[in-house]
């Protein structure tokens, strides 16, 4: 009897649940559909990204979508880093599209490190465990799951949109690269991803302790990755024999001032945007702070306090960080060589030449070289965030979490969104997933997600992409 009690408690606390909560349209076709995504291996060291794409275009072909309107694609060689590009035709012949990006790829996981299996979708305590489960199959789910619902309602937009799911942004491991599927669109099938802008991963909203939604992150702008080495020569010599003039003591010493120097504030338009609303927000001496590098980017003050939080820092400036060392050639031998390199992200709007003699001016040493490999691509110019962007995307999240401010921002890292905007499509990060503070695990062990974030998210996502899509071109 005590059993059949407690049963029936927690069956009507689940309903009492349901009730207050009921499933959206179309849930229980977008779990499989997330789960099928989150349970393919996309692994560089065991996956394939060429069945993920595969799996999903089986899914939206069974939902009506044309061979047609759905493009695998491989680059030679390289069988399993293939990807999808869907297409849901507009009505508009004349208004450009808007792309859709999401990649498939995922980092590596090992079971014996992760409580749970990482490639078993597992939901648990209210969320989502398992690689991929955020970072970025959320994402891409959700495209393909947008499109299936238009598809399935009879929703023709204005204008056409596309699906670009792809392999690579999270690069390769060691001794192994993986094809990068955004960048190979846009070196070979430009016509086949033409858009006015795209949208992509790269921000969503954040909770505080209490999981209660504070702010609503757009990304509108991103560093661009550089290296610099640092190199100083020397004829060397005997080591029983040792000289001031030691490769690698200079190399030493120009690392320690390179460690002191901090490159100039850089408030381009998303960080003016950031900053400003952020102060509302954070309040006190910091948001003060906030207001007052808004204001006047050379305020030592203000840098110096803001400077003090990594994340703030690495927003404000161009940063170059030494990753990795060698030195010399032999242990009886003094250095003939030292050589230190320098993983930078920099600021759009400034070029290579301008971070390298910067940091010329850091080492102030003329013994030392610095060095700028060759790099492909070019540095992203500071990208503008138009009204008819960031409009839709205020009202919709007005419409969902009311009283929650949406904050532009610039990514520190970068996404392949840098690739697609280096070509001409503007692409910006908007996902209305909502994330713990902690980050949820994103490339460690047992990531997770909320539940309640990816299914907002989907809902966010539906009505913000119907409003671009009807929207007249500028």
């Amino acid at each position: 009897m005590k059993t059949f009690a407690a049963t029936l408690a927690v069956a009507l606390t689940l309903a009492g649940s349901a009730a207050a909560q009921p499933p959206q349209p179309g849930e229980v076709a977008f779990r499989s559909l997330y789960k099928e995504l989150v349970e393919t291996n996309t692994t560089l060291s065991a996956g394939s990204c060429t069945l993920a794409a595969e799996r999903m275009a089986a899914r939206m072909k069974a939902a009506g979508f044309a061979d047609s309107e759905l493009t695998i694609f491989t680059a030679p060689g390289l069988p399993l880093d293939g990807g999808l590009v869907a297409i849901l035709p507009g009505r508009d012949p004349k208004a450009k599209a808007i792309l859709l990006l999401a990649r498939l790829d995922v980092v590596e996981a090992k079971r014996e490190d992760w409580t749970r299996d990482p490639f078993t979708l597992i939901e648990d305590g209210g969320y989502f465990y398992g690689r991929g489960t955020h970072d970025d199959k959320a994402q891409a789910a959700i495209w393909v799951d947008t499109l299936i619902r238009y598809r399935q309602e009879g929703y023709t937009p204005r204008r056409a949109i596309k699906i670009a799911l792809t392999c690579g942004e999270e690069g390769g491991s060691v001794g192994a690269v993986r094809l990068n599927g955004a960048q190979w669109l846009a070196d070979n099938r430009r016509d086949l991803i033409d858009a006015e802008f795209g949208l992509n991963e790269g921000a969503g909203g954040e909770l505080d302790e209490q999981a209660r939604p504070v702010a609503h992150n757009v990304l509108a702008a991103e560093k661009a990755h550089r290296q610099f080495f640092l190199e100083a020569t020397n004829p060397g010599g005997h080591s029983s024999r040792p000289v001031p003039d030691n490769a690698i003591y200079s190399l030493a010493r120009a690392l320690d001032r390179v460690s002191g120097y901090a490159f100039p504030v850089s408030m381009i338009d998303a960080n003016r945007a950031y900053f400003t609303r952020k102060a509302r927000i954070v309040g006190g001496e910091t948001g003060a702070a906030m207001t007052a590098i808004v204001a006047n980017p050379q305020d030592t003050a203000a840098s110096g306090l803001l400077s003090r939080d990594p994340a703030y820092n690495a927003m404000l400036r161009t940063t170059c960080v030494a990753t990795l060392l060698e030195g010399g050639h032999a242990v009886n031998a003094l250095p003939q060589r030292a050589r230190a390199t320098l993983s930078c992200r920099i600021v759009p709007g400034q070029t290579v030449e301008e971070v390298r003699q910067m940091l010329v001016a850091a080492v102030a040493d003329p013994g030392i070289a610095v060095i700028q490999p060759p790099a492909t691509g070019s540095l992203a110019a500071p990208m503008p965030l138009p009204e008819r962007i960031l409009g839709p995307i205020e009202t919709v999240s007005q419409q969902m979490w009311p009283g929650v401010p949406v904050i532009p921002f610039m990514l520190p890292g970068a996404t392949d969104a840098r690739r697609l905007t280096e070509v001409g499509i503007p692409t910006y990060g908007v996902s209305g997933i909502f994330n713990d503070r902690d980050g949820g695990g994103v490339h460690g062990l047992n990531e997770r997600i909320r539940v309640k974030s990816l299914m907002d998210a989907r809902t966010f996502s539906y009505r913000l992409i119907k409003l671009y899509a009807d929207a007249k071109a500028p």
